[in-house]
């Protein structure tokens, strides 16, 4: 693995018997670290945007669940804090399950095992960013949407950990990053980390990306999951359906990148997933200031769905899934 492909992010810490979470509600203007002691706190940190992307919650809520074993409290209501905490990342509930698993209360036994879930996630990454960079032409141009890279996992990256590969074997010349209304991720969040890896990358209002699509012409739309069904549907940022519609429009390409953790193999389709639905007021304001007149609704979805048809490549630690089917999904989990 380059050098130049590691992250200098560090968004998830254990260290003095606690967790500490970058506080992403704050970035990029501030550097701000969460203490979290108990798995209410995790879970309320989860809920409040304090950490998010699919990955960084199931590490995260390992680590919530740890913390309530190490301090000798009730697991049965540490794991059912933690799983109301968000309702769509199926990584939130494979980390739990993991976790329950074991059948034990031994604080330092959980630890141990979030700490491995947390070293697994970062491997596996790496693993997905080499797989994804080898579908990508030299000297070429993408697009990707919400965070994920460092942030949004244990380290490295899934969409994002493609790019920073991709860029390190000098494929990628430069990143088109949509805003990603309401929280703003792909502004705060992911130009801010390709900044700190010194990858050139332009932000793009969602609103502007088929016209950037028409005129410039990506190779490549690039983005995570948080949660992807037996037939190969995509449950990812709201946005995301509309981007892959655009791609197949304009003849480009569109890639998901996730860990099979974050596959729900029990769900026939997306039109099971259940979506997220947010507060009104993250559409009808900007931190704290009031964008709508006063009164207005809105509808705050946090996911869409994609469907499988318009996508071209899911990567994985396991492998690459083209053109995804329920058949070459099953086929995914049965290699070795």
């Amino acid at each position: 693995m380059s050098q130049s492909s590691q992250s200098q992010v560090v968004a998830i810490e254990w260290r003095q018997q606690s967790l500490f979470l970058l506080d992403q509600r704050v970035l990029p203007h501030e550097h701000s670290m969460i203490e979290c002691k108990t798995a209410a706190e995790t879970a309320d940190a989860i809920r409040e945007m304090v950490v998010r992307g699919a990955p960084a919650i199931g590490i995260s809520a390992a680590y919530g669940y740890a913390l309530d074993a190490l301090a000798g409290r009730d697991l049965a209501e540490a794991y059912k804090v933690l799983a109301e905490s968000r309702p769509t990342a199926v990584n939130l509930f494979w980390a739990l399950e993991r976790m329950a698993s074991l059948n034990t209360s031994d604080g330092q036994t959980l630890l141990a095992e979030a700490r491995k879930i947390h070293e697994e996630d970062i491997q596996a990454n790496h693993t997905m960013g080499q797989f994804g960079a080898s579908l990508i032409s030299d000297g070429v141009q993408v697009y990707t949407h919400c965070n994920t890279g460092a942030l949004a996992t244990g380290g490295h990256g899934t969409a994002l950990g493609v790019i920073r590969s991709a860029f390190a074997d000098g494929k990628i010349q430069h990143v088109y990053a949509g805003e990603t209304r309401p929280w703003l991720q792909g502004a705060r969040l992911t130009a801010w980390e390709l900044m700190q890896d010194d990858i050139p990358v332009s932000l793009v209002c969602d609103g502007a990306a088929a016209q950037l699509f028409r005129a410039e012409k990506p190779e490549w739309v690039i983005v995570g999951a948080d949660r992807i069904t037996a037939n190969g549907d995509v449950a990812n940022k709201i946005g995301t359906y509309s981007l892959a519609v655009n791609a197949k429009h304009h003849g480009m390409k569109f890639m998901v990148v996730a860990p099979t953790t974050t596959f729900d193999m029990e769900l026939a389709s997306g039109d099971l997933i259940p979506i997220e639905q947010r507060p009104m007021q993250e559409v009808t304001s900007i931190q704290g200031k009031q964008i709508a007149p006063e009164g207005c609704n809105a509808i705050n979805p946090s996911f869409d769905v994609t469907p499988a048809e318009l996508i071209d490549a899911i990567v994985t630690e396991k492998g690459i899934v083209r053109n995804p089917t329920t058949e070459a999904m099953a086929e995914l989990f049965n290699r070795s």
